[in-house]
């Protein structure tokens, strides 16, 4: 042992020639722990890459070079351990690393801690409650922080049964956290244990199985997953309905490129964050130089990939340089164990330590204070991606990302947070897989094809659903095989709870879809998944169609409501008597009509009561009139009508077309609210069946009037198929209250029927999954997008229609007959024969008028005669009145004479 030690004192002083007078030189120790099948650990592989890289970077320690010494101890040999750590600190170091056996750090740990010198570790360890070890340095995250991430993924995914199997006593520590969840949340734990000798598992696992224990967290080693994860497959159970969580940080180092392809939802930690450049960057200098040293067993291993361990060692030597770069004036002495003499700059290195913070390859690198462990990190969620593979480069190094998928990321401060988005590309999310598909057989969702040649498999069958699924296919890319359901029933429940049907076989994982018209209801929800219903549908009425109705003779006046008529009118009445009062008032609307006399007193005004209504029918009728107004006030009344009559006629031109050409068809019933206050027609629903169950049970005072009036007719009203329904609606005047997708198959069959009103209530089918299973949300997004696309509507109007009925909508517009436009013909007679009327009564009135005047005058001249002869005399003044009176009287004689 002399010898030894004064080689390495001769070693150290020939290095030392190499350098400046001014380079520093600090040593770290390091005792690593070997194996029979192991000579070299990967954490002395790590320690001595990590040293290596530190020196050729000198940005980071230009002044400085890191040296090492590396003790190999036995597994379990602590008292080896604790002679090795005192060989190191005699040559001088500035911090130990390892070992990594409980038993040996404790012993390395007391010796550190008496000589003050860090002792540091990148494994986990369980601390002690009363832990007094001030040199103490773990990079390895805390097991409390690791315990309540495993808790927030339970919570995240809503697990209620979870099995947590453990390889050894320290799981049960980490997983403290969840083992206390169910007092606090509903959640049922099962706890089991892996053969502790290391043997086969699979008697485990198939006791699991059949438990039917779907959500299981592994706490192992990455070794131990790597062989677990074999004996999975070969019990059946990497299937898409199990997911697996795996404590180890190392989970995404493995090579589960076998795995891809099952569908199992596998999910894990990592440490590493591989997308940053950095990190990659000492990931592929750190494969390119594994591929120098020889070749060692890696169980399970992706070949040149670093471990979460091997990074902490690295995180841990670059610590170190980080640390030495800021202590100045710090020394490396020579220690003694029995002297019991600490290192002067022991505190203040380790102050160093918990003082410096950097992002290292496991992340951002913060120490706490008082215990020395870490805290303050990030680990990313990271799930197995069904279509991923590793990616092999040009140098031999494989990258795990590829696999992986991070989905969200956990820190002990903020808890768990989601990052993933679900992609709308899920073209190759289900390829090369083969779904079994139950059915059941119901037109027009599933038929037999008719052929002539003999079909074998899915070609047998036609219809929408198998369309449905032809779409489905084709989008997430899988294959599938059509069964249909062995008892020919949806399923429903017995009395003892048991399901049959296709619900029954989703449930026992016969079948991985079930792609039929299965309504989504409450109780079904329970049992197995839905996605969104690829058709919506409810309880509508099926009738016969109405007879149409012809317009009247006055159907033109339809335009306008009857009400509209008698405001028009009222206007142009109002509008006739204003003008006709400030026509009146207005100084500018009289005129002397004799014109060469301009001194003439008589005035006149054209607005009279009759002319100012002649002007506002004039307006109205869009025709003008000799009359003008000549007043502002007059032509702002004029104005005014003229834009009322504007709008008022130009509505009613762009409404007629509509009300002469349109044939309007007026059915007696619009809802169930008709069918539900009349009794003359008869309204019904198949016997025994799910409508009629829904106006049995229903709440709703007009459902429950109807089905008191079918229940009181059950004779007459309740048929016992929808055919016998259907008859009855077309010979007699029926009703038939039915779902309202099998009344839109109908109505196209037969263009004498009808669906009328809306919907009662609404329900859906969907595609059922059994629960839990991932292809519910796939195939939700895949109906999402085929709706979206507009081909959900494409195959319902191909196996809806069929023939079809002729599109009324498309008919060309009729001519218009007598039928339409006879009223205004008889309106125009109307006003010929009443305008011979008036012109007679105009006679009339008007003879009887001259009549009355002409009397009148005759007897005015008879009374001034007498009164002249029995004047005795008359002055010459008067002489001229006489001549007058003469020749008037004469005129008189005349009239009256003819008279």
């Amino acid at each position: 042992m002399e010898i030894r030690k004064r080689l390495l004192i001769f070693l150290f002083y020939l290095m030392s020639k190499f350098y400046h007078s001014d380079q520093q030189v600090i040593r770290i120790g390091g005792i690593f722990e070997t194996r029979e099948n192991e000579p070299v650990s990967m954490d002395e592989l790590t320690f001595k890459f990590a040293v290596t890289s530190i020196n050729r970077n000198r940005t980071l320690m230009p002044n400085t070079t890191l040296t090492y010494d590396i003790q190999r101890v036995n597994l379990f040999d602590s008292f080896e351990a604790s002679r090795r750590v005192c060989d190191q600190l005699a040559l001088g170091v500035a911090a130990v690393f390892g070992p990594s056996h409980s038993s040996s750090v404790s012993a390395v740990q007391s010796i550190c801690n008496a000589l003050e010198v860090p002792h540091i570790q990148t494994r986990w360890k369980h601390p002690s409650v009363d832990n007094k070890d001030n040199f103490y340095i773990n990079l390895y995250p805390e097991y409390t922080s690791i315990s309540r991430a495993i808790l927030d993924i339970v919570i995240f995914y809503k697990w209620k049964c979870v099995t947590v199997v453990y390889e050894d006593s320290t799981g049960l520590m980490r997983m403290q956290e969840l083992i206390k969840a169910p007092s606090k949340n509903n959640l049922k734990i099962r706890i089991r244990q892996l053969p502790s000798d290391g043997s086969d598992s699979r008697p485990l696992l198939k006791e699991m199985k059949k438990e039917k224990e779907f959500y299981i967290i592994f706490d192992c080693s990455y070794q131990v997953a790597a062989e677990l994860l074999k004996q999975l497959m070969s019990m059946g159970m990497m299937t898409e309905y199990y997911h697996f969580f795996f404590t180890t940080l190392d989970l995404f180092a493995l090579d589960l490129e076998p795995y891809r392809y099952s569908g199992v939802n596998m999910t894990a930690f990592r440490l590493l964050n591989l997308d940053d450049p950095y990190v990659a960057s000492v990931i592929q200098k750190w494969s390119m130089d594994r591929q120098l040293s020889p070749p060692r067993p890696e169980s399970g291993l992706m070949s040149g990939i670093m471990t979460t361990e091997a990074a902490l060692m690295y995180d841990a030597v670059f610590m170190v340089a980080v640390a030495s770069q800021r202590a100045t004036q710090m020394t490396v002495s020579s220690l003694q164990c029995h002297r019991h003499k600490p290192w002067r700059y022991g505190p203040r290195f380790m102050n160093l330590f918990k003082e410096a913070q950097w992002d290292g390859l496991t992340g951002r690198i913060v120490l706490n204070k008082t215990d020395g462990l870490r805290k303050d990190f990030n680990l990313d969620l990271i799930s197995l991606k069904e279509d991923g593979t590793a990616k092999h480069l040009a140098d031999g190094v494989s990258r795990p990302t590829k696999l992986w998928t991070k989905i969200g990321e956990w820190n002990s401060i903020s808890g768990l947070n989601l990052t993933e988005r679900i992609d709308n590309n899920i073209t190759d999310s289900l390829a090369n897989r083969t779904l079994i598909v139950t059915t059941i057989l119901e037109n027009p969702y599933v038929m037999y094809k008719k052929s002539d040649k003999v079909l074998y498999g899915n070609d047998r069958f036609e219809g929408y659903c198998l369309d449905l699924l032809k779409e489905l296919s084709n989008i997430l890319g899988f294959t599938y095989e059509v069964k249909l359901v062995s008892d020919g029933k949806y399923g429903a429940q017995n009395d003892k709870g048991e399901w049959n049907g296709m619900v029954r076989e989703l449930i026992d994982h016969i079948a991985d879809l079930a792609v039929a018209p299965l309504t989504i209801t409450y109780v079904r929800e329970k049992v197995i998944d839905f996605s969104k219903p690829f058709m919506t549908l409810g309880i509508s009425i099926l009738y016969h169609k109405p007879n149409g109705t012809n317009p009247g003779v006055f159907s033109f006046l339809n335009p306008l409501t009857p009400d509209i008529w008698m405001y028009v009118l009222l206007a142009c009445l109002g509008v006739s008597c204003v003008l006709f009062v400030i026509a009146r008032f207005t100084p500018y609307e009289w005129y002397n009509p004799h014109s060469c006399n301009p001194s003439s007193d008589v005035v006149e005004n054209n607005f009279t009561l009759l002319n100012s209504l002649w002007f506002g029918v004039a307006a109205l009728m869009r025709q003008g009139s000799e009359l003008m107004p000549k007043a502002l006030s007059t032509r702002i009344v004029g104005g005014i009508w003229w834009f009322f009559t504007l709008i008022i006629i130009s509505s009613y031109t762009a409404n007629l077309a509509a009300f002469l050409t349109v044939e309007r068809m007026d059915s007696p019933i619009d809802s169930a609210d008709d069918l539900a206050k009349q009794t003359r027609i008869e309204y019904g629903t198949v016997r025994d069946g799910s409508t009629m169950t829904f106006f049995k049970k229903s709440k709703i005072s007009t459902y429950e009037k109807m089905w008191a009036f079918m229940s009181s007719r059950k004779n007459t009203a309740l048929v016992k198929n929808n055919k016998e329904g259907i008859t009855r609606v077309l010979t007699a005047d029926y009703a038939l209250l039915m779902e309202s997708t099998s009344i839109e198959y109908i109505t196209q069959r037969n263009c004498n029927l009808t669906q009328v009103g809306g919907l009662i209530d609404s329900k859906g089918y969907g595609v059922g999954t059994p629960i839990g299973s991932p292809y519910r949300d796939r195939v939700t997004i895949a109906i999402l997008q085929l709706q979206e696309e507009g081909k959900l509507h494409m195959m319902k109007e191909k196996w809806w229609r069929g023939n079809g009925c002729p599109e009324e909508d498309n008919k060309e517009a009729n001519a218009l007959g007598v039928e339409n436009i006879g009223g205004i013909f008889i309106v125009l007679a109307a006003g010929l024969v009443l305008s011979v009327f008036v012109a007679i009564g105009e006679f009339i009135y008007k003879s009887r008028q001259n009549s009355d005047i002409e009397e009148a005058f005759c007897f005015f001249y008879g009374v001034q005669s007498r009164e002249l002869q029995r004047s005795d005399s008359i002055s010459s003044a008067g002489t001229s009145l006489s001549t007058d009176l003469e020749s008037g009287r004469l005129l008189g004689d005349d009239m009256c004479s003819s008279h």
